[in-house]
């Protein structure tokens, strides 16, 4: 009897799938932080770079040509940006840490992530990942607020923040966010009908801790984002979809006593920052103005990579507060300084001038108009759209429509990376058109 050849170690890794780098990153955004500590690199920042290794070493080994004309373009265009910017930075350091932050966030990562994502099974592969870290974040912050164990908000332990702790408050909501916009584009898709059912559940399931974060950027980008998504889906099904989370939220969010009057707050607080903000929006408002100032004294070349901390004072007016409290889910009380302006686009216009600012926003467009191309293209070729078309573009929608209220920090900023490279994928992938219709 003829026995099976035995396949070696090496010959079976060979096997599995290049994604897997990309999805081990974003698994590693599950593990807690250590209570209080808001230093250091996340271990998911840390494994970015072997992840851009091994892609690397992979083009070596395949000796393929790595990537076409238009992404080289698109992908690289923000380094001319950045590489000026540097140039201007108060210090080395400086220089080569804001230069490596956004190398690996907008350059590098994307780039690995469009070159280790060979087909749409390794889109909903990653999808998924996306999904169940945003179920487990979700999971431990509505455990937090049932419990009163989450961070300080108005004087209660109730905001929920995952593992990520009350110094990267916007950790969870950015987390649970794109975990949303992730299942409802699986849900749009043409994938089966049990899949589609999981990814809608998940969905709604994900809309109470999106609640409990309290994250008003992040309610208002998901809420974008996910219209966005409905109507490139269609209409009729955009209405009925709306109505079904509507009354969904109502279901979730209804009967939680003082979370209902607080949430109720803060919806309002969105109408209401022009006629009584409160001082986290003075803050904000008074951090917009210090930037917009800086671009005015250098409005080609910016203050330099780095350098908003080190001007905003000199820009900022009396109004400013010394900087934000935090507290709670396992910390101690500590005072953070504002350090950024939480705008991309001003914090970029601030740092890395019209140069910087035209270099990465012209980068980001080119991905959003090449993406919904394609999509319109796909669909008038096939009738449908597929699942990683919606994914791929909401996940871009929603990064494009947050840096209006945030920009790039703490861990949940290596998830800004992998979406720009699926939005890459999808809009620059050589296989992205034969993938569509499998």
């Amino acid at each position: 009897m003829a026995h099976a050849p035995t396949v070696s170690p090496t010959a079976q890794l060979r096997r599995l799938p290049p994604v897997l780098a990309v999805v081990a990153v974003v698994a590693l955004l599950a593990l807690p932080l250590a209570p209080g500590g808001g230093g250091g690199a996340h271990p998911a920042d840390v494994v970015c770079a072997p992840v851009v290794l091994y892609c690397a070493l992979r083009l070596v080994r395949d000796r393929r040509r790595p990537l076409s004309r238009t992404a080289a373009v698109v992908l690289g265009l923000p380094v001319l940006g950045l590489a000026v910017a540097a140039l201007g930075a108060v210090s080395p350091g400086a220089a080569a840490a804001g230069l490596g932050r956004y190398l690996q966030v907008f350059v590098l990562v994307p780039a690995a992530v469009l070159l280790l994502v060979r087909d749409r099974g390794d889109v909903r592969l990653l999808t998924w990942s996306m999904v169940g870290l945003a179920l487990w974040q979700g999971a431990v912050g509505v455990h937090q607020y049932a419990t009163a164990t989450g961070a300080s908000y108005q004087g209660e332990p109730i905001r929920a923040v995952g593992t990520f702790g009350p110094q990267d408050v916007m950790g969870m909501a950015t987390v649970v966010s794109l975990g949303l916009v992730c299942a409802v584009g699986l849900a749009l898709g043409r994938t089966p009908v049990r899949q589609r059912l999981f990814a809608a559940g998940g969905a709604l399931v994900l809309l109470l801790p999106l609640a409990l974060s309290f994250s008003r950027g992040a309610w208002i980008a998901t809420a974008v984002t996910c219209a966005v998504q409905l109507l490139l889906a269609g209409v009729r099904r955009a209405l009925a979809v709306g109505a079904a989370v509507v009354a969904a939220a109502v279901v979730l969010v209804g009967g939680f006593g003082i979370g209902t009057a607080m949430l109720q707050e803060r919806v309002a607080s969105i109408t209401e920052v022009t006629d009584a903000p409160d001082q986290s929006v003075t803050d904000r408002y008074t951090m917009w103005a210090a930037a917009a100032g800086m671009w005015r004294e250098r409005p080609l070349t910016g203050v330099g990579l780095k350098g908003f901390p080190e001007h905003r004072d000199t820009h900022a007016s009396l109004a400013l507060s010394s900087g934000s409290e935090t507290d709670g889910a396992g910390a101690g009380y500590r005072r953070q300084p504002l350090l950024s302006p939480h705008n991309m686009y001003l914090l970029v216009l601030a740092e890395q001038g019209l140069t910087g600012l035209l270099c990465l926003a012209g980068s980001w467009l080119a991905l959003l108009v090449l993406g919904l191309r394609r999509l319109r293209a796909v669909r008038r070729e096939q009738g449908a759209v597929p699942d990683c078309a919606f994914v791929a573009c909401g996940l871009l929608v929603w990064q494009l429509t947050d840096f209006a209220y945030a920009d790039i920090g703490g861990p949940s900023t290596v998830l800004t990376a992998v979406c720009f490279g699926l939005a890459a994928w999808w809009a620059l992938g050589s296989r992205a058109q034969g993938v569509a219709g499998r």
